[in-house]
């Protein structure tokens, strides 16, 4: 029945009373996120109708090549959250340095967005699921002093909301701030994201195991065992495992938030501190999995939320999902090295 259909700003705004503090900002930042994420959705959907698939021809500040969705991405949130009075200062994957916001409503905007705005980008071109992730923070410069790269720079338990969109088979945002995790997806007939996967809390022991299993040469001795055993002695001591990786984090955090499992994209010989980058990747998805009783370190000890971001751009391994999934890999690794 309509009526029992709960609209994304419905929901923020009653959950606006947990934010006494915020007098309506962070449900203002997230109502303006949640337009954006629906903009890029509406483009994701006929990129194959438009010249809008395919490269740009340019390379961000990591070195990839920047994908016209990327690029689109990206400007819609920028212009999304610079169009509002919430935010002094974002951080974005595709700008190398922070972009700070000049605000003429508002003299002291109090929060600070960093986002990744379209993850997977090499999955665009062949129509598999790529997302959108996004963490917000509150400002630790003063009032009077103009927002600084030190505002982006905090540890993941600073963190007030973090969620991220998923553009698959249908289009869903997932978010938390900080009670709770829970899932609202996109109805076309009626232009908004309604609550569909209320208080989700990830299996404790899930069966699927996601990794680039193309790299296992350069894995650790612990890793190797630990896939190893996933996929012998685990049958007998906790059942039977199955991989699945799509290659988007979104994608395959998703899956695997909902049905239990793990994430891992380790450190490596050649790249000893992964891929993923920690500030607008893995220090949100960590917030939410945390909320959703699950565990995200860096596969050493040290969870993601503890470990103090020295760069805009910095990376680290992640080990993300169900807690005695993780504990496990830790375990292995520990062990083996």
């Amino acid at each position: 029945m309509l009526s029992s259909i709960k609209t994304l700003n419905q929901f923020i705004v009653e959950k606006q009373a947990d934010f006494p503090f915020a007098k309506g900002d962070l449900s203002n930042l997230l109502t303006d996120i949640g337009i954006a994420v629906k903009i890029i959705n509406r483009e994701v959907n006929k990129a194959g109708l438009v010249n809008i698939l395919g490269s740009t021809h340019e390379y961000n500040v990591q070195g990839e090549e920047v994908k016209k969705l990327d690029d689109f991405a990206n400007k819609q949130i920028i212009s999304a959250l610079g169009s509002g009075d919430e935010c002094c200062v974002l951080a974005s994957e595709e700008n190398e340095d922070i972009i700070a916001l000049d605000h003429k409503v508002k003299s002291n905007p109090r929060y600070v967005v960093v986002f990744d705005p379209l993850d997977g980008s090499s999955n665009i071109d062949v129509n598999v699921s790529i997302g959108t992730i996004f963490g917000i923070y509150r400002r630790i410069t003063p009032d009077e002093m103009p927002a600084s790269v030190e505002d982006c720079l905090q540890k993941g338990r600073n963190i007030v909301a973090s969620g991220y969109v998923i553009y698959g088979s249908s289009t869903m945002l997932v978010y938390t701030t900080g009670n709770g995790v829970n899932g609202f997806t996109l109805d076309p007939s009626i232009g908004e994201f309604c609550l569909s996967h209320p208080d989700i809390v990830i299996p404790n022991d899930g069966r699927i195991y996601s990794l680039n299993e193309a790299n296992y040469m350069d894995f650790s001795e612990g890793l190797k065992r630990f896939i190893n055993y996933l996929k012998t002695d685990a049958k007998k001591e906790l059942g039977k495992f199955s991989t699945r990786y799509i290659g988007t984090l979104v994608a395959d955090m998703h899956r695997n938030l909902l049905k239990g499992g793990i994430f891992i994209y380790p450190g490596t010989e050649k790249s000893p501190n992964g891929k993923l980058r920690l500030v607008y990747e893995n220090n949100p998805m960590a917030f939410l999995i945390e909320q959703a009783k699950g565990k995200a370190t860096d596969g050493k000890g040290n969870p993601i939320l503890d470990i103090q971001p020295n760069e805009l751009h910095q990376r680290t391994p992640l080990y993300i999902g169900s807690t005695e999934l993780v504990d496990l890999a830790e375990e292995f690794i520990k062990r083996y090295g």
